[in-house]
């Protein structure tokens, strides 16, 4: 018999069928990732200014401070065009050279890890830098986040290619170079570590966090030495009472405004996708709808120029959350129309195209829309002994965890950048109020929704390790048979056949046609042999001591596919 179905091999050099690298290599390793990251942090933040500086003032310098206002461009009105000839850029880049730098970088770096085996091409760090640069110097209203995560990541999996390791290995230096990309952006380690954990890595274990922590150590140390150990925002003391949870109005009031902030991250993830969707069905091609989408963005930007004396919503917009922060904004009202005109322009920019992060846009809208609220409680009640900073604060970290998913990093992130532990439980608070509210309305994140438009799940939690805790020799069956083409089927349940002791096909007992088939070691964990039979529209697992040699006599086992589908059951009730 001879075999007519497409059967899928994983040989040596497949690193899912690699032993785990030595902890003294991989520590080494992850100080590799931590450093690229750390240099990386420092030097996207030049391009940023140079980008920035060039096009909107005509001056060739690096410096820039996002957390101070750009100045009116010499341009006058034609400060408009400016997004839009970032834009063409952008989409030059994007559309030739790298496709999966448009967006806003984490789902493809969770897609890569899911679906792809950590495999990252290396010009993706690159294109995505130079493409999220250009959108947010042009103006385009994205963070910076999510392009270092990619840039780590991406330096991680090549790092796997250059030195053959497990699957698992290469995983843990994409996630190392997640978080430390995170920690050096944001001046927060602990941020970063969480981040990786919740977000990205598949299982956690000693060794995981040891390489984490290494990772973002060394990061941390680079950008501190680059860019200096102040925190992302200089926050002044915050009025936070000592209160008791159940007897004054901390409690309700704090949970309000995650109900608020939970609503609005749901208006984030809906609006953003819509806005993708509305340039999608447009006629034209990526080059106009990001053109069309950046003319939006130059307009709203000139207009708030116009009427307020500042552009506001372009860019990070780190400048306008510090005026919160200190005072300068508090018009409750001009708080909100703040928050309604950034969630707009982050959906345009990103919507049509542009490369970049949301969690600047979620720390704007947190902190505009949380202060709003904050202005009013006091007005309702003069007497509430909290301050404004706080307000914004709780907001920010709650539009984060709302529209993320990733709660605990939004209250250390935040919580470092306050460098004050009194603000956390106001933060733990209104996290889990704003998680929940999205949660119930929403069950995906702003990440996941992008790879589920893609027929594309991951697991929000750890649960994950039940794919990976495993292998095939201890899900496989001995109830087959090998039988040589001209002899007779046998009775067993799986029957494969050989031809001169190669394998020629299989066919089972409820199934006398070939079947598709993947072959797989006996150390292949249920995560790779579910994205094997994916990827390779297959049936059943065939495992085998040497799958390389594809000889029928090394076949020691099946797994059916009906034995992973249950273990994917399982796993989602996990979760």
């Amino acid at each position: 018999m001879t075999n007519t179905t497409a059967a899928s091999t994983s040989g040596a050099a497949d690193t899912g069928l690699l032993p785990s690298r030595s902890l003294l290599f991989m520590i080494l390793m992850a100080v590799g990732v931590g450093i690229v990251a750390g240099v990386g942090a420092w030097a996207f933040r030049m391009l940023i200014g140079l980008i920035h500086n060039t096009l909107f003032l005509g001056q060739f310098n690096f410096h820039y401070d996002a957390n101070v206002f750009t100045p009116a461009s010499p341009w006058g009105m034609g400060v408009i065009l400016v997004p839009v000839a970032g834009g063409l850029v952008v989409a030059w880049l994007v559309k030739n050279f790298a496709p999966e730098a448009k967006g806003h970088g984490v789902p493809e770096v969770m897609d890569a890890i899911y679906y792809n085996e950590g495999r990252i091409r290396p010009r993706v760090a690159l294109v995505k830098s130079l493409a999220s640069a250009i959108s947010i110097g042009s103006g385009a209203s994205v963070g910076r986040e999510g392009p270092i995560v990619q840039i780590g990541s991406a330096f991680g999996s090549t790092l796997g290619a250059l030195f053959p390791m497990s699957i698992s290995d290469r995983v843990t230096l994409i996630a190392a170079g997640a978080g430390a990309g995170i920690a050096a952006t944001f001046n927060a380690p602990l941020g970063g570590i969480v981040f990786a954990v919740e977000l990205l890595l598949v299982s956690v274990n000693a060794r995981n966090i040891m390489l984490l922590t290494t990772a973002t150590v060394v990061a941390t140390q680079i950008s501190h030495y680059l860019l200096g150990t102040t925190p992302s925002f200089h926050i002044p003391s915050l009025e936070v009472p000592d209160f008791q949870l159940l007897s004054n109005w901390g409690l309700p009031v704090f949970a309000v405004l995650g109900v608020l902030i939970g609503l609005l991250s749901v208006a984030f993830i809906r609006g953003l996708y819509a806005m993708e969707d509305v340039f999608d069905a447009l006629p034209g091609g990526y080059y106009l709808h990001h053109s069309l989408g950046m003319l939006c963005v130059g307009i709203i930007m000139y207009l708030m120029l116009q009427y307020s004396g500042h552009y506001y919503v372009e860019g990070v917009g780190y400048a306008t959350i510090m005026d919160i922060l200190q005072g300068a904004l508090s018009d409750p009202w001009f708080l909100l129309l703040l928050t309604a005109l950034k969630l707009l322009v982050t959906c345009l920019s990103l919507g049509s195209g542009a490369s970049g992060g949301v969690f600047s846009p979620a720390l704007f809208m947190g902190a505009t829309a949380g202060a709003a609220f904050g202005h009013v409680c006091l007005a309702l009640n003069p007497g509430l002994d909290i301050g404004i900073p706080a307000f914004a604060i709780a907001g920010m970290a709650a539009a984060v965890a709302g529209s993320t998913g990733a709660v605990l990093t939004a209250v250390i992130m935040l919580t470092e950048m306050t460098m004050d532990s009194s603000v956390t439980m106001v933060l733990v608070i209104t996290c889990a109020v704003a998680y929940v509210v999205r949660k119930s309305i929403m069950q995906d994140s702003i990440y996941s929704m992008k790879l589920r438009a893609r027929g594309h799940t991951v697991p929000e939690g750890l649960h994950s390790a039940v794919l990976t805790s495993q292998h095939m020799r201890d899900l496989m069956t001995t109830d087959f048979t090998i039988v040589e083409s001209n002899d007779s089927d046998g009775n067993a349940t799986v029957t494969v056949h050989a031809h001169n002791g190669v394998l020629a096909g299989v066919t089972t007992a409820t199934e006398p046609s070939p079947v598709t088939y993947v072959l797989l070691s006996l150390e292949t964990t249920p995560l790779t042999a579910v994205s094997e039979l994916w990827r390779s529209n297959a049936q059943l697992v065939l495992v085998s001591r040497n799958p390389e040699a594809r000889r029928a006599p090394d076949v020691v086992g099946v797994v059916h596919g009906e034995v992973l589908a249950r273990m994917l059951e399982t796993n989602q009730r996990l979760s």
